[in-house]
């Protein structure tokens, strides 16, 4: 799964350290998250996607499988 939460964080002017502050994660889980190392809780996709007023779908996207 590709995402756009590096391009994201970065439009709003937030380090790894100040989303991970807000999200209540460690800042490991942005910065796996942001390398596509980690898929994110479905809960923690609903509180990314609130916290920048996006849909998850807008920030995660589902390649399908084998893609």
């Amino acid at each position: 799964m590709k995402n756009r939460l590096e391009e994201i964080r970065n439009e709003r002017g937030l380090s790894q350290e100040e989303l991970a502050g807000i999200l209540e994660v460690s800042r490991q889980t942005i910065s796996s998250l942001e390398n596509g190392r980690y898929n994110p809780s479905i809960l923690l996709a609903f509180r990314i996607a609130q916290t920048f007023g996006y849909r998850i779908e807008d920030i995660f996207i589902y390649e399908g499988e084998g893609e």
